[in-house]
C-alpha cells in the first residue's frame, strides 16, 4: 500500500453503487446445477423451467358452500317463485330429473352438476331445495385445469422458490426441480490476535467470520470458515488463492483499514487484484473489493457493525448474484426517528437503532456505541436507518425508513 495513503487515510472513497457495480461485474452465476425434491427446495433458485404434469384442479370442484345443480334447472328462479328440486336427487339438465346436493367448497361435482348455487341462494325445506337465485353454466365451480392447465409452463429459471410455489408445484404432479446448487462462500478472518478458544493476554476471540457465515446461510449460500491468518502478505496471500480455489465467492474479516498490521488489500492486490478500497458510507469505509483467480473477494472492515453493514451491502450482493437471482434491498418498515442523528454529507450513514413504542407509534432509536470494536451496538440492533449521500442528518421525530438487515430472503 502507498505509505501515502495510509498517512493521509481513504481521501477518495467509491460510492456504494458504484462499488457494487464493479463487484457484480466480477461476480458470475454458478452454473453448477441438482436436482433435489420439491418439499426440499424452498428457497432454492430454479436451472430450469417447470411445467405442471397435470391439471389444478383435475376435475371440477365446487368454489363455493352450497347446492350443486344443473344451472339449467334454475333458470327463472326467483324469491316469489322458487325453483323446486329434488334434495339429494339425480341432477338432470330440466328434461327429466331435477335434483340439487349440498356440497363444500374444494368437494368434486356430483354426476350431471356444472354449478353451485351460494349459500344463501337456496335453502333446505325437508326433501326439496328451494333455488332464489338462478345460476349459468360454470358458476361456483372450478372446472378443470382452471388454476394450471396440464403441460402449462409455471416458473423459469431464476424464480426462488417459496412455501406457497411448493404446494402448487406438487398439486401439479412436479415431485422432483433442477435447481442452482448453493453458491459456495469461503471466510477468511485475518489478525495475529485472533483465537477461536479462550483469549490470552493481548488476545481475542475471532467472531466476524461466524457472524458471516450464518448470514451466508441465511441468504442462500454454503458459507466455510477457514482457520484466523496472521497478518503477513505472504500468509493472507497463500490463504486467499486456498479459499478461492474452492469457492464461488470470498470474503475476509479484519485487516482491511491503514494500520500497520492491516495487510489484506496489499496481500489481495498482490495475489489477485484490488479494485475498491475505501468507500463513502461509516461504518464501513475501509471495505475492499477485488478477485483470486477470477473468484470475487469482499474485503469486510474487522469491526462487528462496520462488518456487518459491508457484508449486506457487498457480500449479499454477491451470494444472489452467483445464484442467479437479482439483488433487492432489505425489507424496510417506518417509525419515528427519538433523536436526531448526523450524517458526513457526500457519504452513505447507517444508524443503528432499535425499536420502541411512544403514544402507540414505534420509535426508533438510535443505539449508541462505544467504538468500532462494540458488538453490542449491532447484537441489541433491530435495524438501521440509511441516510443516504446527499442528505445531511436527520431531525428528531423524523418518519424514517428501517431497514431489517437480519431477515432471511
Amino acid at each position: 500500500m502507498d505509505e501515502r495513503r495510509r498517512e493521509s487515510g481513504f481521501r477518495e472513497r467509491t460510492r456504494i453503487d458504484d462499488a457494487r457495480e464493479r463487484l457484480r461485474e466480477a461476480v458470475s452465476p454458478v452454473d453448477r446445477t441438482e436436482t433435489v425434491a420439491v418439499a426440499d427446495a424452498d428457497g432454492r433458485t430454479l436451472a430450469e423451467s417447470v411445467a405442471a404434469r397435470r391439471a389444478v384442479p383435475g376435475e371440477s370442484r365446487a368454489a363455493v358452500d352450497g347446492f350443486a345443480v344443473a344451472a339449467s334447472t334454475t333458470f327463472g328462479a326467483s324469491d316469489r317463485s322458487p325453483a323446486l328440486l329434488a334434495a339429494d336427487g339425480d341432477i338432470g339438465d330440466g328434461g327429466g330429473t331435477r335434483g340439487a346436493h349440498r356440497v363444500d367448497a374444494g368437494e368434486p361435482l356430483p354426476s350431471g352438476a356444472d354449478a353451485v348455487v351460494p349459500v344463501g341462494g337456496a335453502t333446505r325445506v325437508d326433501d326439496t331445495v328451494e333455488v332464489f337465485d338462478p345460476v349459468a353454466v360454470c358458476d361456483g365451480v372450478a372446472s378443470v385445469g382452471s388454476d394450471v392447465a396440464a403441460e402449462q409452463s409455471m416458473y423459469d429459471p431464476g424464480r426462488q422458490l417459496r412455501p406457497p410455489d411448493l404446494g402448487l408445484l406438487r398439486a401439479a404432479g412436479v415431485e422432483t426441480v433442477t435447481v442452482r446448487e448453493r453458491p459456495r462462500v469461503a471466510v477468511v478472518p485475518v489478525g495475529d490476535d485472533l483465537v477461536d478458544d479462550e483469549p490470552g493476554p493481548g488476545e481475542s476471540v475471532e467472531t466476524d467470520s461466524l457472524t458471516v457465515a450464518r448470514l451466508v446461510e441465511r441468504w442462500g449460500g454454503v458459507a466455510r470458515r477457514q482457520d484466523p491468518v496472521g497478518d503477513e502478505v505472504a500468509s493472507i496471500g497463500e490463504a486467499l488463492q486456498e479459499a478461492a480455489a474452492g469457492a464461488d465467492v470470498v470474503a475476509t474479516t479484519g485487516g482491511s483499514g491503514l494500520g500497520e498490521s492491516d495487510r489484506v488489500p496489499d496481500a489481495l492486490a498482490s495475489a489477485g487484484s484490488l479494485f475498491v478500497h475505501g468507500i463513502a458510507a461509516t461504518p464501513g469505509e475501509s471495505l475492499g473489493l477485488g478477485t483470486v483467480e477470477e473468484t470475487p473477494v469482499v474485503v469486510l472492515p474487522g469491526g462487528p457493525a462496520a462488518c456487518v453493514v459491508g457484508a449486506v451491502q457487498f457480500l449479499r450482493p454477491a451470494v444472489t448474484w452467483a445464484e442467479g437471482r437479482e439483488h433487492e434491498e432489505p425489507p424496510t418498515g417506518p417509525a419515528m426517528l427519538a433523536r436526531k442523528v448526523p450524517s458526513e454529507p457526500g457519504v452513505r450513514t447507517y444508524v443503528r437503532v432499535r425499536f420502541d413504542a411512544e403514544g402507540g407509534q414505534r420509535v426508533a432509536v438510535p443505539i449508541r456505541s462505544d467504538g468500532p470494536l462494540s458488538h453490542s451496538s449491532v447484537g441489541l440492533a433491530d435495524g438501521w436507518v440509511e441516510i443516504r449521500e446527499g442528505i445531511e442528518g436527520l431531525p428528531e421525530g423524523d418518519l424514517v425508513a428501517v431497514q431489517r438487515w437480519g431477515w432471511s430472503p
